[in-house]
């Protein structure tokens, strides 16, 4: 009978024998906190929940998830990224406690594609997308591979809490309030920093060095990951043009009044 641990290897998913416990956990906890939100957010938030309908409330928990996430993960990715050890070998490194830290994140991804596709219609098909470049990349990093650049794409996440907190100021009536503009420049200036500035200057420097070693790299990594990247830039671009646009329709006459003052 076929084992797990030689599951994995004819997947070419070696080190996920170590870890896959921590990403099935990952997910029930995941499960867990959208269901615990059903009975929580409607306490601390009555009078906003007795106007929700449709998918409006599905999505609040989604959201609640996604902030969870993302916290736990920004803090996990820079820690990847101070992690000496790993550094030396930045394409076929491997490190323990970092892939504890990408399972964390892959059971999230595994979660959050399940969510998109189930509400695919709401969420549109660029949420689907996102999902699955995490999905992927997150998997390569089990054979392993880029398991320290790979933390570029897990910092994305960085601005994903000012993000969510704009959509829920939104939903809480605080629409062109003055803590939803200093959100919204924290969201602008993370974002442009963690997604264009850094993910960027990162994507390049990795394909300098899979250039340099490419004979090492098989063609299937180079393009799955290839096209993960591109993809996600692309995104990144698109949502950036998107928040811009935002901003000024929140706050058009009060950015104007700033200036003439």
């Amino acid at each position: 009978m076929l084992s797990f641990g030689d599951l994995c290897d004819s997947l070419e998913l070696p080190t996920l024998r170590y870890h896959w416990q921590i990403v099935l956990l990952s997910l029930v906890l995941c499960s867990i906190i959208y269901e615990a939100s059903h009975v929580i957010s409607p306490l601390l938030f009555p009078k906003t929940f007795q106007f929700f309908k449709g998918y409006t409330p599905t999505n609040w928990h989604v959201h609640v998830v996604s902030s969870v996430h993302s916290v736990i993960i920004s803090v996990g990715s820079i820690l990847i990224l101070l992690d000496g050890d790993l550094a030396k070998d930045r394409v076929f490194g491997y490190s323990a406690w970092a892939a504890n830290i990408y399972s964390v994140s892959f059971g999230y991804f595994i979660w959050d594609v399940i969510m998109a596709i189930r509400y695919i219609e709401f969420q549109g098909i660029s949420m689907v997308c996102h999902g699955l470049a995490g999905f992927v990349v997150i998997l390569l990093s089990y054979r392993p591979f880029i398991n320290y650049y790979g933390a570029i794409f897990l910092l994305y996440e960085a601005s994903t809490p000012f993000l969510n907190i704009h959509w829920f100021l939104d939903k809480l009536g605080w629409t062109g309030s003055k803590i939803q503009l200093i959100n919204g420049i924290l969201l602008i200036s993370v974002f442009f920093f963690a997604r264009i500035v850094v993910g960027f200057y990162m994507s390049f420097q990795l394909w300098v060095e899979i250039y340099a070693i490419k004979e090492l790299v098989p063609t299937s990594y180079i393009i799955i990951y290839g096209v993960a990247n591109a993809a996600t830039s692309f995104l990144n671009v698109y949502w950036f043009g998107l928040m811009l646009k935002m901003l000024q329709k929140r706050f058009p006459k009060k950015t104007t009044e700033g200036k003439r003052a």
